[in-house]
């Protein structure tokens, strides 16, 4: 038996349709090679029956058995009796032992919006995107925050500030509305941004008023009020943020501004995923206004911090709760202690759970239109699992009655798939079977630049374990959608990383971030997020070389005019590249070869097949890569789409001599190759 013919991966190649309805007859395939005289039987729910040999084509004949699929989840594997002998093959590959853990799975009814699978979406932190309006830019001592007041950044190459969560460069919506062709240009079909809603910080997850997209990111049409003074602590005075931040004036022009926007981008193709902060809001929230911002507007209800009789007391768990606490109670719940960061009350207030249940709505539904949302910090909202799930239960139904395309993707760390089953989330932030493993492989990193380990750097052993169980924990449909990320707002920047320095700026400054760093690691990187599995997510800037530790190191403002323009057109090329191959998309997988600092798979669909070699060494290397695996014919050429060295890249064509089904190629330093099969005629088409 040829055990390396032996394949199923669950996407659509193998599983027909790849998200059927309860009561549809699916179509389930395996892969083995043509010349084995072998039984394979299909065990659903542990029921065995007997596959069918439907084709032989190529290297390879193609089983298939049908099944009608009843309400609830599907698991299913494979048995494969060569003689005497048995094996298994479900998600952990072919094994003489079955661990039910790697069954695939398919839950009836479940799917993730088309758009979104292996769409290449852009991450933006808004402030420090563009300057587009500097009429709304927050002043200096504009209000009190944490310790300090507001301040306004003249400088926009200044470094941010080590304690800078009130520190604004003046980035908003209107900077990314005039920054829409160069987005367009890179080739980004999705936006996400991080929270848009008011708040006094500039990452914005202590949200001050759901309803609103804030006026500093939007519109301020009416103005006024004062600076505090030196000295004055009291928000009570912060006359003029109270102006820009309450005034319905300033709230509606922002919001419909933010409609510009959306439509703008929907014109272009383009969609727009909203940043959901729902397990907690903040200390200057209407809701609580524990910073007195709305005790004196006209419209606005009490906040429970200024009276017990507050329409929105239940929002809150006071721990002290008698009528003399009342007014001015800061005896609340925050989120892990913070009192900046009030924890939301849901068991004990239907009312604040439809509010919020009606926030999800409404942002997907007209006029708003968006087409998503991430979730912040999603398995800790509310204060048990079982409420948990019963909220996202609930947020499911509501956001896909109103927008049935609109996607559900949650910051998730650790292992998601009780949330996965098909009634709640799509899918993930993909930390644990994108983000960390390959950064470990390339750079030997922590994500946050907290700490080195040799023995993970190169280790192909460890990430394809890693990475075969991680990915066992969605299903394909959420695999195809996972926000497949190098950087974000909470790690350090990935260039960074391959400079292998372990700390923080705080310690280390920010200039050493930007030190000794390796862009062919970071092209290495980018190649393999273009072409794996999953939504590949360009954090603002990656694009252009910008470096960083952890936040707030990792939120410096886009380089505009000193942008790295190799780094930038390789992103450019490598995103043309994954949206011009279906199989970059939604192709199916295949592992190829690995070896210390050496990795090579395959991506293929029945109409092309693409294969990538990864060379993390510092020297050349000759790697011999089984491209039969991956359907690629056994006598065949390929043709280069990519190839990424240590100084540079190239896109230039060349061909590749496929004999016996194996691709021999010499690959240089840090590199990165990416092949396609041609047929004689060079036309790409098999």
């Amino acid at each position: 038996m040829n055990k390396q013919a032996l394949f199923c991966d669950g996407t659509a190649r193998y599983v027909c349709p790849l998200e059927p309805e309860v009561g549809e007859t699916v179509t389930l395939k395996f892969r083995a090679a043509k010349e084995d005289n072998i039984q394979i039987r299909l065990a659903i729910n542990n029921e065995l029956y007997t596959m069918e040999s439907e084709r032989t084509y190529g290297a390879f004949t193609y089983y298939r058995a049908e099944w009608k699929l009843k309400d609830g989840m599907t698991s299913y594997y494979f048995e494969i009796q060569d003689g005497e002998e048995v094996w298994y093959y479900n998600r952990s590959g072919l094994t003489d032992g079955r661990i039910p853990y790697y069954d695939f799975r398919l839950a009836p009814g479940f799917s993730t919006p088309d758009w979104a699978k292996g769409a290449v979406i852009y991450q933006i932190y808004t402030d420090r995107f563009y300057n587009g309006d500097p009429e709304n830019d927050v002043e200096t001592r504009e209000y009190f925050y944490i310790g300090d007041y507001s301040s306004k950044v003249t400088d926009w190459n200044k470094y941010p500030a080590a304690m800078g969560v009130r520190e604004f460069y003046g980035g908003d919506l209107q900077g990314v509305i005039d920054k829409l062709d160069y987005l367009q240009d890179l080739g980004v079909e999705v936006l996400y941004f991080n929270p848009l809603f008011v708040s006094p910080s500039n990452h914005k997850y202590d949200i001050q008023d759901y309803d609103y997209i804030d006026p500093h990111f939007g519109k301020i049409v009416e103005d006024g009020g004062e600076l505090l003074s030196p000295g004055e602590k009291s928000n009570k005075k912060a006359t003029k943020y109270q102006k820009r931040t309450t005034s319905f004036a300033n709230l509606e022009a922002s919001n419909e501004l933010f409609i510009k926007l959306v439509e703008e981008l929907h014109r272009r193709g383009m969609k727009i995923i909203l940043d959901g902060v729902f397990n907690h809001c903040g200390s200057f929230n209407k809701w609580m206004d524990r910073e007195c911002i709305y005790e004196r507007q006209k419209g606005y209800a009490p906040g429970a911090y200024i009276s017990r009789e507050s329409p929105y007391h239940d929002y809150f768990r006071f721990f002290s709760d008698e009528e003399k606490d009342w007014p001015y109670n800061g005896k609340y719940d925050g989120w892990w202690g913070h009192d900046t960061l009030p924890k939301l009350n849901y068991e004990e207030s239907v009312k604040l759970e439809n509010y919020i249940l009606n926030t999800g709505r409404k942002w997907v539904s007209p006029p708003y239109n968006v087409d998503g949302w991430r979730l912040d910090v999603a398995a800790d909202l509310g204060r048990s699992n079982e409420y948990n799930h019963q909220f996202w239960k609930k947020f499911r139904e509501v956001v896909k009655n109103a927008n049935p395309d609109a996607i559900i993707l949650a910051e998730h760390y650790g292992d998601p798939r009780e949330w996965l089953g098909g009634d709640e989330w799509d899918t993930v932030m993909n930390y644990d079977a994108f983000m960390e493993p390959i950064t470990w492989f390339l750079t030997g990193m922590e994500k946050h630049s907290d700490e080195m380990r040799e023995e993970l750097r190169g280790n192909a052993d460890n990430f394809t374990r890693a990475m075969t169980y991680h990915m066992a924990n969605m299903m394909v449909p959420s695999l195809l959608t996972s926000m497949n990320e190098l950087s974000n707002h909470d790690h350090s920047r990935f260039l960074t990383r391959t400079n292998h320095m372990v700390g923080r700026v705080a310690e280390l400054g920010p200039e050493a971030a930007n030190e000794f760093v390796n862009p062919a690691v970071m092209r290495e990187a980018v190649a393999f997020q273009m072409t794996w599995i999953g939504a590949p997510t360009v954090y603002y800037g990656d694009e252009v070389g910008v470096c960083g530790f952890t936040d707030p190191d990792n939120r410096r403002t886009y380089p505009w005019g000193h942008e790295d323009q190799q780094m930038l057109g390789f992103h450019k090329e490598m995103i043309r590249i994954h949206k011009e191959h279906e199989a970059l998309r939604t192709g199916a997988v295949v592992m190829l070869h690995c070896e210390k600092n050496i990795l090579a798979y395959g991506r293929f669909t029945e109409e092309e097949q693409i294969i990538v070699i990864l060379n993390n060494r510092s020297e050349l290397a000759e790697v011999t890569v089984p491209v039969w695996q991956a359907e690629v014919p056994m006598k065949t050429n390929m043709r280069r789409l990519m190839y990424s060295y240590k100084d540079g890249y190239t896109t230039e064509y060349e061909k590749y001599l496929i004999r016996d089904g194996e691709l021999v190629v010499n690959m240089g330093a840090y590199s990165a190759l990416v092949v396609e099969t041609i047929d004689e005629m060079g036309t790409g088409i098999f």
